[in-house]
């Protein structure tokens, strides 16, 4: 298997009401609203796979489930960043997909249709405790974290079972909106969450 190794940040937005069910029952809870719709986005900040190097490159993944999560039956799209070459681009599928190992190895059992993968120009941007992702024509998705206790950073859960960090800071979804195949999402107000993600397999 493909060594490589990974760091940056992770967000998603997902249509459950903030909490979403997934974190506190190990995504065995029932979606707020019967099913779940969930853009994941990744930034990488420095990685290298078998050589190959990463740095600066987004992916982002759209799922969604018809019920609780565990219970699988995903329909994934899978969107590469343009700006990498064929080669960065394929490392980027493999990990993401969970392919060559890592944290996402452990969802790929629950997937049942690949809606497709695609390069496309991805705009990322990250300030504060805001997020946000942009693909024209695609999708708009910011999150923004739920202030804590001094008002300024968001409020974090720690000791999370989710395989991109133990701890994410609660957030939630502003003007969000995804519509590809056939599929039209508007995350807005809905829950969200942010942390940093170092990934490494040897």
């Amino acid at each position: 298997m493909a060594s490589w190794k990974i760091d940056g940040e992770y967000f998603e937005n997902c249509n459950c009401d903030v909490l979403c069910p997934c974190i506190t029952s190990n995504l065995q809870g029932k979606p707020t609203q019967g099913h779940c719709d969930v853009v994941l986005v990744f930034h990488i900040t420095k990685g290298k796979f078998d050589g190959v190097k990463l740095d600066g490159l987004n992916t982002v993944l759209a799922a969604t489930t018809p019920g609780a999560m565990a219970s699988g039956n995903w329909k994934v799209a899978a969107y590469l960043d343009r700006q990498g070459t064929a080669e960065q681009q394929q490392a980027l599928q493999a990990i993401f997909t969970g392919a060559v190992g890592g944290p996402m190895a452990g969802l790929a059992p629950l997937i049942t249709e690949v809606l497709g993968a695609r390069a496309v120009p991805i705009t990322y941007d990250s300030s504060g405790t805001k997020r946000r992702v942009s693909v024209e024509g695609v999708m708009d998705i910011s999150v923004e974290g739920i202030p804590g206790a001094d008002g300024k950073s968001a409020m974090t859960i720690d000791n999370a079972p989710h395989p991109c960090n133990s701890s994410l800071a609660l957030a939630h979804g502003i003007g969000s909106r995804f519509t590809d195949h056939g599929m039209r999402w508007e995350l807005s107000g809905k829950n969200g969450h942010y942390s940093a993600i170092h990934w490494e397999v040897k």
